[in-house]
């Protein structure tokens, strides 16, 4: 079984021993990966190096970093811990998101408010739900609706619609009655409400439900390819995926089909990749539909900086985007 090896303070960059398969594996973020042998947690780099071993053995959920500091929970409650594997933010909310723009979203008893990289309260806890900045914004839940908070705290958008997400791409889709529309970060409503579903902007395009059929807007909330399609995702490096009586595949911005439905899943592209699967097992498309990693592999996840994890005899590794396994002998 493949073993953490403990930093030694002669080494500059201790290893993992060779296979690199572990128990579970997350995506690369901030030059780092979470991973688990057992009930050991640890974080390595592009090297396959350990260079996080998390200190307290009572953690038994560790996030990716975001702006150096990493979510993890142990026992019931939740943490942040730092990249020397020590607790930064003592474990203590009931629930917690990411850092995100200088501040994360906190349960404080029974209600959420912000707290900075010092786990000092920003925004004091008062709301039924709370997000992640984004954009300058949060989406907060307050007496059973939602509106939007800037980083003082203060209402950039009062609370007034049923549901409400992120901004992204200057839009954020939200919902009075039974249609959603699209916001200005201003406040006024940028495309009417006028849809049966909605999703965020993604390369300047949103895909959105009319009846039981998805197209894609742009911004302006024009019809960039119109409502037809049975199932559509984001659009991720000019591609995105979607269904058509019962032939899936990948279509460009303009609507165009570029890469035929030939599998029996595919995921959004990241970093030229995507994952896809055959027969039951998992591999990668290039953006001109080739398979250019074949599917081998149980399961498998986007690239990101450089590596996607994918799931071999029930353990997690990592391949480099020509399908070559991070190994002991990467590291430095």
């Amino acid at each position: 079984m493949v073993q953490f090896i403990e930093p030694s303070p002669l080494e500059q960059s201790p290893v993992m021993p060779e296979p690199l398969l572990f128990d579970t594996a997350a995506d690369f973020a901030e030059g780092t990966a979470a991973v688990r042998q057992g009930d050991r947690l640890g974080y390595i780099d592009h090297s396959g190096s350990l260079v996080v071993t998390v200190a307290d053995a009572n953690v038994s959920v560790a996030g990716p970093f975001s702006e150096k500091l990493a979510l993890a929970r142990a026992g019931d409650y939740h943490g942040y811990i730092d990249t020397t594997g020590n607790w930064a933010i003592a474990v203590q909310f009931r629930q917690a998101k990411a850092f995100s723009e200088g501040l994360a979203a906190v349960q404080g008893g029974n209600t959420y408010g912000f707290v900075n990289t010092q786990g000092q309260w920003v925004i004091e806890p008062q709301f039924e739900l709370a997000e992640s900045f984004s954009e300058g914004l949060a989406v907060v839940k307050q007496e059973g609706l939602y509106g939007y908070l800037n980083p003082a705290g203060e209402w950039a958008i009062p609370i007034q619609f049923r549901d409400a997400w992120r901004f992204s791409e200057a839009r954020a889709v939200v919902k009075v009655d039974s249609q959603y529309g699209y916001l200005a970060p201003d406040g006024t409503i940028a495309i009417p409400l006028t849809f049966d579903g909605a999703f965020t902007f993604s390369d300047g395009l949103a895909r959105v439900r009319q009846g039981d059929k998805w197209g894609f807007i742009n911004p302006a909330g024009e019809w960039m390819i119109p409502a037809q399609f049975d199932y559509a995702a984001d659009f991720s490096e000019n591609r995105a995926v979607v269904q058509q009586q019962g032939q899936g595949g990948y279509v460009d911005s303009t609507g165009t089909g570029v890469i035929a439905g030939e599998f029996s899943y595919a995921a959004d592209f990241s970093e030229g990749l995507a994952a896809i699967q055959v027969d039951g097992r998992y591999g990668y498309i290039n953006l001109a539909g080739d398979v250019v990693i074949p599917p081998t592999f149980q399961n498998a996840g986007p690239f990101s900086e450089g590596f996607a994890r994918v799931q071999v005899n029930n353990q997690w590794g990592f391949i480099d985007t020509q399908g070559q396994f991070l190994t002991e002998s990467d590291a430095r």
